[in-house]
């Protein structure tokens, strides 16, 4: 089917549902923008008042934008469901946080994670640290993200009007820039709310259609095993150990050991949610609530999607994969449904903008300019700078788009860019000896490695590297071999920050004891904890049975689900009762009082 065809499909039902859309989304922001413009608190954690469904629910709408079905079928049509474990890994990451830093991140009572950097150091390397981090997470960061959350609405509206990527982005930065300078974090977090609603149920018609169309779960199963081109390791759920490649084995082992490791204390927009919260049983509740909706309720009508694309449109070399989702868009959906589908994806594409420029301008304007430059001024002046600093970031991460071609491949790159750092973020809340040179270290290190290709080939320019060589250098950077650049750099930079760290001197004894009166960490703290006999010490250890129970809850039923979305009834039921069993004692340790140590 020919895409600007396609596009011409849209009647004025469907036009008419993409604008009311837009209009409720302008509605609430300008509804909320006179509560945005009182302070940063209000501007940026909603006055610390959130409930814990709200705020979880906005982690979910975030994480959920219009790359992520694209990304997803894609993965599904070009290696088969297991390539998800690219993403599925991250669950183990995200339990940590829920069980282990939550708390601690709202006893921190801080605006961005950023800050926490001078709370739990001091001095000038604390203050550089959190000035770079700053632009590095506010800039470089935020800008990778939105960049293929813009070119993943960019090849919807191609597809589905016709339009080009520049007329694309263009219209998108127009739309997402009012309404977001306007409505402050209450606005971000009560849209992110419809929006979530409105992309799930967009998400579950198209794939319900599908599966209507095809026939039901068995009929679609056997039309994609029939498909000409189609591998049956498409349906597998993990690598099969004896078909599989050497490669394909690695990766996974390399996923589930090493690369959850960097989302483990939750930092970014979803620390953000967690900071905005009512108490801290709210912020544990809105950590875990996001994990089951992000792995059990969203993944399989895009993978079913993904699945049946195969057969309609059957994957060639150098078609981009990610075209498959909004091509059954296309196809399958009638007039009315095409225009509430792709206002449904309008609104996952903004709920996650809305938050990455709301994010960015905290860092820009809480962590650098206000801690750096303008100390004193008026909230008002810091609400107002913070909508300048959206406008500078919306237009960056448009650029970034214009220059992208793969939503994978920006994953790739980011997860592989922060690797190295990931294990000195978790440590740094339960070992007292981590000091500001420990993430620096860390920091650097892991940018350099990540970036090795890059100045490889400028001495290939110069003539320093022989092509023979670059040709060797390009390989080893090729998306396929990710995960053994990622460990190999976890390993490298884990080995740098831990001589660092016993190289340098600690942070001093009263600031370690302040942060320890406010925060509480549990862990290696015993020279401090000693002397702060006061304080309370809650025990870490109680934490892993509701990590482990909880790991247990959603990855069977993430595959329940999946067994029976693809035929196998008593499988699917079996994961699922074994997911209720263990989610009650999951959701029992979450919602009560860690015992004291």
């Amino acid at each position: 089917m020919d895409m600007l065809a396609a596009g011409m499909q849209l009647r004025p039902i469907d036009w008419f549902f993409i604008i009311a859309y837009c209009l409720v989304a302008f509605g609430i922001g300008i509804y909320f923008s006179k509560r945005a413009s009182q302070n940063m608190d209000e501007f940026f954690v909603a006055g610390r008042n959130l409930p814990w469904w709200l705020a979880g629910t906005s982690i979910v709408a975030t994480t959920f934008a219009a790359d992520t079905p694209l990304a997803v079928s894609g993965f599904v049509r070009s290696k088969g469901i297991y390539a998800n474990w690219f993403w599925w890994s991250a669950l183990m990451g995200g339990l940590l946080c829920v069980f282990f830093y939550a708390r601690m991140w709202r006893r921190a009572g801080i605006i961005t994670d950023m800050e926490f950097i001078e709370l739990r150091y001091e001095g000038k390397a604390a203050s550089s640290l959190r000035a770079f981090m700053s632009v590095y997470g506010g800039v470089l960061q935020n800008c990778i993200i939105m960049g293929w959350v813009m070119l993943a609405m960019a090849k919807i509206l191609d597809v589905m009007l016709g339009w080009p990527k520049v007329t694309s982005i263009t219209v998108l930065v127009v739309m997402a820039l009012f309404y977001t300078v306007l409505s402050g974090f209450w606005g971000v977090v009560m849209t992110d709310l419809v929006q979530f609603i409105m992309a799930m149920a967009g998400s579950i018609a198209l794939a319900v259609i599908v599966m209507v169309k095809m026939g039901g779960p068995a009929e679609m199963v056997r039309q994609v095993a029939d498909a000409p081109g189609v591998d049956l390791k498409v349906f597998h759920m993990v690598p099969d150990f004896k078909t599989a490649t050497h490669l394909a084995i690695t990766t996974f082992v390399i996923q589930v050991t090493f690369q959850w490791w960097g989302g483990g204390q939750g930092g970014g927009y979803l620390a953000q949610r967690l900071f905005a919260t009512r108490s801290e049983r709210d912020s544990v509740l809105a950590a875990l609530w996001f994990n089951f909706a992000h792995y059990v309720l969203r993944p399989w009508p895009w993978i079913i999607v993904g699945l049946a694309s195969l057969v309609y449109f059957p994957q060639t070399q150098g078609v981009d994969p990610e075209l498959g989702y909004p091509q059954m868009m296309a196809r399958f959906l009638p007039t009315g449904l095409r225009g509430l589908m792709v206002a449904s994806l309008l609104a996952a594409f903004m709920s996650t903008i809305d938050t990455q420029l709301n994010w960015g301008a905290s860092y820009l304007i809480n962590d650098l300019y206000k801690r750096f430059f303008v100390r004193s001024a008026s909230a008002r002046h810091y609400v107002n700078a913070s909508r300048v600093a959206m406008l500078i970031l919306i237009v960056l991460g448009a650029l970034t788009a214009w220059k992208m071609d793969s939503i994978s491949g920006a994953w790739i790159y980011l997860t592989v860019l922060t690797a190295g750092a990931g294990f000195v973020g978790l440590l740094r809340w339960y070992w007292w000896r981590v000091n500001p040179w420990s993430e620096i270290s860390a920091l650097l290190s892991s940018l350099i490695l990540a970036n090795a290709n890059h100045l490889i080939a400028v001495l290939h320019r110069l003539g320093f590297v022989s092509t023979v060589a670059m040709d060797k250098v390009r390989w080893f950077h090729s998306e396929d071999l990710y995960s053994i650049r990622m460990a190999i750099i976890i390993i490298i930079c884990t080995a740098i920050w831990v001589v660092v760290t016993y190289l340098t001197h600690p942070t001093s004894d009263a600031h370690l004891e302040a942060f320890y009166r406010r925060v509480r960490p549990a862990g290696w703290w015993r020279p401090v904890a000693d002397r702060c006999p006061e304080v309370p010490r809650e025990s870490a250890a109680w934490g892993w049975a509701g990590w482990l129970s909880g790991i247990v809850c959603i990855y069977t039923g993430l595959f329940g689900i999946g067994y029976l979305c693809l035929g196998h009834t008593l499988s699917g039921i079996g994961c699922l009762v074994v997911s209720l069993a263990t989610g009650w004692f999951m959701g029992s340790r979450a919602s009560a009082e860690p015992p004291r140590a």
